[in-house]
């Protein structure tokens, strides 16, 4: 019989997290389609915060310094609303999974607000890998003909509120990897903060005239989405502090990959040569931004 030590039990964790994490896409899109793009994110957020009280416990407020409480919970609800919004008011399946990889420019912004704001060193290797993730999103924004700037334009055109939530949501999270690390204290406050993306997502649902239709198929996937989304978070927090972290931090940056096969097989969505390297662009594009920092 095979015996794992804690550390290997806990990078496993941490593993786990990413494919869930991977899911959370296209679940997200799905759920939205049923309940509508606001009442969906609310319903998720609120079975997740629902998983993490069971798992976790609540947290208490007074645990918490008051700087990261404050700035961090704004970041990371404005990250979440983001991102599921952009994916809930996609024009169609194929445009909610494209969006979705704008999402995963976050590492390559964190590490570059890294260097610009808190000092960190990198080799000359960071600009092409950031260049290359960039072009990778703008080959997947092209649609099928490849590199074509002026049809990028026109899909950002045909729904601009999308493209523009899902881009910032990925400055909002590089802000909050870089800001909350020096705030926290050693404290996690994401139990909390998902509890707080669930009520400012409710507080906006009166606002949004939307209608909730449930079907078995809607059911299981907000089931599911939740779950994920709360389960990830809580393994991948005993797979950071316990597990191998370098290892976890290489595989996290093929996040996208797997991503984008969890999307296409929800969505029923097949997709393109040309979509598919652009995932590599951008996947690699990541990894090299990330060995410039580990090269200094």
């Amino acid at each position: 019989m095979l015996h794992l030590s804690v550390s290997h039990k806990a990078t496993l964790l941490g593993l786990l997290a990413i494919v869930l994490w991977s899911s959370v896409v296209g679940l997200i899109r799905s759920v939205s389609e049923g309940l509508g793009p606001v009442g969906g994110a609310a319903m998720i957020y609120s079975v997740g915060t629902l998983f993490l009280f069971a798992v976790m416990g609540i947290p208490k407020l007074a645990e918490f310094p008051r700087g990261y409480l404050f700035t961090g919970s704004l970041l990371f609800v404005l990250y979440e609303i983001c991102l599921s919004l952009s994916l809930g008011y996609a024009n169609n399946r194929m445009q909610a999974i494209e969006i979705g990889m704008i999402n995963y420019l976050w590492p390559c912004f964190t590490i570059l607000m890294a260097i610009l704001f808190n000092g960190q060193k990198a080799r000359w290797w960071m600009t092409p890998g950031l260049l290359l993730s960039l072009v990778g999103i703008g080959w997947i924004m092209s649609g099928d003909g490849g590199w074509s700037p002026a049809q990028m334009l026109a899909n950002v055109h045909s729904n601009p509120l999308s493209y523009v939530l899902s881009f910032s949501g990925a400055v909002i999270w590089a802000v909050y990897c870089n800001v909350t690390k020096k705030l926290a204290q050693g404290k996690n406050g994401v139990v909390l903060f998902i509890a707080f993306t669930a009520l400012a997502l409710w507080l906006i649902y009166p606002f949004s005239h939307e209608s909730m239709h449930f079907s078995w198929w809607v059911t299981l996937a907000l089931l599911c989405a939740g779950v994920a989304m709360g389960a990830g978070y809580a393994v991948w927090n005993v797979g950071i502090l316990h597990g191998n972290m370098t290892l976890l931090a290489t595989a996290s940056y093929f996040t996208p990959v797997l991503s984008a096969v969890f999307a296409a097989v929800v969505l029923s969505t097949s997709l393109s040569v040309n979509f598919w390297q652009g995932v590599i662009m951008v996947t690699l594009g990541s990894l090299i931004c990330w060995h410039a920092i580990r090269a200094v």
